[in-house]
C-alpha cells in the first residue's frame, strides 16, 4: 500500500466527516447531510448507504486492518440501519454520527501506519509518525 494512496483515503474520510456529520457544529455536537436527509424519505437512505459504501471502499483502498474495518462496518450499519425503524430510527440516525466515527477510525488506522498527510493542518490530527514494522 502506498503512502500517497493512504493519505488520499485520509483526506476523503475528512471530507465525508464534514459533509455527513459536521456541516453545522456546536461543540462536540454537529449535524450534516446524513442527519438532515434522514427526514426525507428515500434520500436519507440513499445518502447514508452511499456515504457508508464510499468510506468502506476507501478503507479497502488504504489497506486498513480487519479490526478497523469491522469497527467501521458496525458504525455504518447502525447509521444506515436505524432508518428502517419508523420515526425513532430517524431520530437515532439524526443523532448517531456513524460516518464521522467510521471516518475517524479510518484516519487513525492510516496515521498509525503511514503518519498523517503533511499538508493537513495540525489541529486536524495528532501528527503521528508512521509506526515502524520492527518496533516492539
Amino acid at each position: 500500500m502506498t503512502r500517497e494512496r493512504a493519505h488520499s483515503a485520509w483526506k476523503s474520510a475528512e471530507a465525508i466527516k464534514t459533509i455527513s456529520d459536521r456541516v453545522i457544529g456546536i461543540g462536540p455536537f454537529g449535524v450534516g447531510l446524513d442527519g438532515l436527509l434522514t427526514w426525507v424519505p428515500v434520500a436519507g437512505t440513499v445518502y447514508s448507504v452511499g456515504g457508508a459504501a464510499f468510506l468502506l471502499f476507501e478503507a479497502l483502498r488504504a489497506g486498513v486492518g480487519i479490526a478497523t474495518f469491522l469497527r467501521m462496518l458496525t458504525y455504518l450499519l447502525v447509521d444506515s440501519g436505524a432508518s428502517a425503524v419508523p420515526v425513532l430510527g430517524s431520530a437515532v440516525d439524526f443523532l448517531w454520527q456513524g460516518h464521522l466515527m467510521a471516518a475517524t477510525a479510518l484516519q487513525k488506522d492510516i496515521e498509525d501506519r503511514h503518519g498523517a498527510p503533511e499538508d493537513v493542518p495540525l489541529k486536524k490530527h495528532a501528527r503521528k509518525k508512521p509506526r515502524s514494522k520492527y518496533a516492539h
